[in-house]
């Protein structure tokens, strides 16, 4: 029996979208590549780029069961979603596997994932699901029900892991996509008085009580990475180094140093686009923020032309992660930012992070190819 393939589906599938997160991959693909290079020709080279290859693949499997289903099917079930990512969360907690000093991974037979990784997307579906069931504008009253479980249990929960660039990520879109469904003028300035009077102290309490010692050193490195140059200023410098050698054209693709020779630290995960930026330089750099500005723009135009408030909540939400992530990844690269080891999407190398993503990036394409009354 030959399987039936909807001319509809062939022909409004936002191709586009899909050609430019191939091309950011790619791009990420070869930067791995050149950034894992042995130091000499006789000794062997990683295979950190066929990994990232073989989760492409699978990445673009799932996207294409993502896109299959409708996209109102995952809202119907935000609630399982979130639930199993809570408890992922919490498990990760008591039986993860610690590395760099996070407890951020689950192993299960010889594979590691991290879980908040699946979450943020999780997380995403029921924060848009349960905002489109709210009138706007959002009261004191409804924002207060919906606080302890939508962000203060899954913040504590990645915070305590710690994984503070996620739980920044997901903090951010709460308050974004609360914004984009509509405040009440009592509640905006209900939140202006307590961050005013209560911002110190909470301040005081997340620096002593949740951040470890190395978070605290990131955060000083950035206000002075010349206060220890050779110690918590050392990734930031040598970053702004990688960069700034790049100068207008680059040092050429396979001709940089700083990652091969060892001095950028997590050339081809954190760090990759500093890695980037000294081979291709500054044109490169622009050709890079283009691909990734259009990819952008296409999510918001998919937000706009949604059909239904979820849909529309839902791609507002994927478009402020993926745009945060850029943001301050490369903001971080460039030491305009704190190191919170924030991965730039499709580029940095990481299994679990390339499947959410492409997703991610699913979803999008779902909502727009069922933007017409006649895919209900």
């Amino acid at each position: 029996m030959k399987m039936q393939i909807d001319r509809r589906h062939v022909q409004n599938f936002d191709w586009l979208l899909l050609g430019l997160v191939l091309l950011a991959s790619l791009i990420g693909v070869i930067t791995i590549f050149s950034a894992t290079r042995p130091l000499t020709g006789s000794a062997h080279h990683s295979s950190f780029y066929i990994k990232q290859l073989a989760w492409m693949f699978i990445g673009l499997i799932a996207m294409g069961a993502v896109v299959k289903i409708d996209y109102r099917q995952f809202g119907r079930a935000a609630g399982i979603f979130y639930a199993i990512g809570i408890l992922l969360l919490v498990f990760v907690l008591g039986m993860g596997k610690m590395g760099l000093g996070a407890q951020r991974w689950i192993s299960i037979g010889g594979i590691s994932f991290q879980p908040s990784e699946v979450f943020r997307l999780a997380y995403i579906i029921m924060l848009a699901r349960y905002l489109s069931f709210l009138k706007p504008p959002i009261g004191v009253r409804d924002f207060l029900k919906m606080l302890p479980l939508l962000a203060l249990l899954p913040f504590g929960l990645l915070v305590k892991q710690p994984d503070l660039g996620t739980a920044t990520t997901m903090g951010m879109v709460f308050l974004f996509l609360c914004i984009a469904r509509g405040m009440s003028k009592k509640l905006i300035t209900a939140l202006l008085i307590f961050g005013l009077v209560s911002g110190p102290f909470l301040f005081d309490i997340i620096w002593h009580g949740f951040l470890k010692g190395y978070q605290r050193d990131r955060i000083v490195a950035f206000m002075d990475p010349q206060a220890d140059p050779a110690g918590i200023g050392y990734n930031i410098t040598q970053s702004k180094i990688a960069i700034g050698s790049g100068m207008v054209l680059g040092k050429g693709y396979m001709k940089g140093t700083q990652g091969p020779l060892r001095f950028l630290p997590e050339n081809h995960t954190d760090f990759i686009f500093s890695g980037f930026a000294e081979e291709w330089g500054f044109a490169g750099c622009l050709v890079l923020l283009a691909i990734y500005l259009a990819f952008l723009l296409r999510a918001l135009d998919t937000a706009r032309h949604a059909k239904d408030d979820f849909g529309a909540l839902l791609a507002l939400g994927l478009t402020f992660m993926f745009a945060f992530y850029i943001f301050f990844n490369i903001g971080m690269a460039m030491g305009m930012l704190p190191v919170v080891g924030i991965p730039l999407p499709f580029m940095s190398y990481g299994g679990t992070a390339v499947f959410s993503n492409y997703i991610a990036v699913g979803l999008l394409i779902n909502i727009r190819l069922r933007r017409f009354e006649l895919f209900y």
